[in-house]
């Protein structure tokens, strides 16, 4: 089973809170998975149903249940309010493009059956947070939900479109993983940046990692974070982004490993997988600015 996470760097002083031995830890049937977890459904689940379950065999748990979290992490549940609009969404920009791309069969075989959705964050030692994770293609874990805001939602600014394009860079990317963990992508794209690969990257800057052939920081983590990167990026940026990145590197070393690896993507997703790269990419960024613009 794989698990792939994807991070943002940012700087935080952690909290934590301690219980003593002689608290009142209260009603434990209460407690998720004693018997505490059932509810009768409302909207929110109907909309799951119709939406998600009912035409892609895909669920989405909202409800809070420790059991299926990191337990060394201080997380918080998603606001009720937020989950039909992150949903909805999700469905507009990722599924229903991939759709009509590759065709439902196509996202009925390869989507995760399963959405865990948390509303915080998960900090990490290091500085960093985790913001989803992917595991065995089965499951996405996405956090930071609660600081969703879409044009039309109370308190939405421009600036807010930076948590928008976030929550699906981190949705790309582990669908990205998802689609090579089934076909690996060409050998040869470990080679063209044979060697720069390092460990510390969240030590480094996006601006830096360009100029050495990298999309963000985070792909220089290794040749698949590198891959899937590539893939979110240029779906979320869209052809204007991505070419605006290219058009700040200084480096031609630098874009000529950035064009390298583009067209390794674009030949992967026609050539495995039948899609026209630069249609869904079109697409994906379109989808983005209806709810953002």
């Amino acid at each position: 089973m794989f698990n792939h996470k994807i991070y943002l760097v940012v700087l935080a002083l952690a909290i934590f809170a301690s219980c003593k031995k002689g608290d009142d830890l209260g009603d434990v049937s209460q407690i998720p998975g004693l018997g505490g977890d059932t509810w009768a459904g409302g909207p929110i689940d109907t909309w799951i149903r119709d939406s998600l379950t009912v035409p892609y065999n895909v669920t989405a748990k909202y409800k809070w249940d420790q059991g299926v979290l990191e337990f060394d992490k201080t997380l918080t549940p998603p606001k009720e309010e937020k989950i039909i609009p992150v949903l909805s969404s999700i469905k507009k920009v990722w599924i229903d493009n991939y759709v009509k791309e590759a065709g439902k069969s196509f996202m009925m075989k390869y989507i995760p059956k399963y959405f865990v959705l948390v509303g915080s964050a998960s900090w990490n030692m290091d500085g960093t947070i985790t913001l989803g994770t992917a595991e065995g293609g089965r499951q996405i874990m996405l956090y930071v939900l609660n600081d969703f805001r879409i044009k039309g939602m109370t308190g939405y600014v421009p600036s807010d479109s930076f948590n928008i394009k976030q929550m699906f860079h981190t949705i790309e990317h582990e669908f990205g993983h998802i689609l090579h963990q089934t076909v690996l992508y060409p050998e040869e794209w470990k080679r063209i940046s044979v060697g720069d690969y390092i460990s510390d990257w969240n030590n480094t800057t996006d601006s830096s990692a360009h100029e050495k052939g990298f999309i963000t920081m985070y792909a220089q983590s290794g040749p698949d974070e590198d891959f899937v990167e590539m893939i979110s990026m240029m779906l979320t940026e869209g052809k204007g982004g991505y070419e605006s990145i290219i058009s700040s590197i200084k480096s031609p070393t630098g874009v000529s490993k950035l064009r390298q690896k583009e067209a390794i993507v674009v030949a992967y997703f026609k050539d495995v997988w039948g899609i026209s790269f630069s249609s869904l990419q079109t697409r994906t960024r379109n989808s983005i600015d209806l709810l953002i613009k």
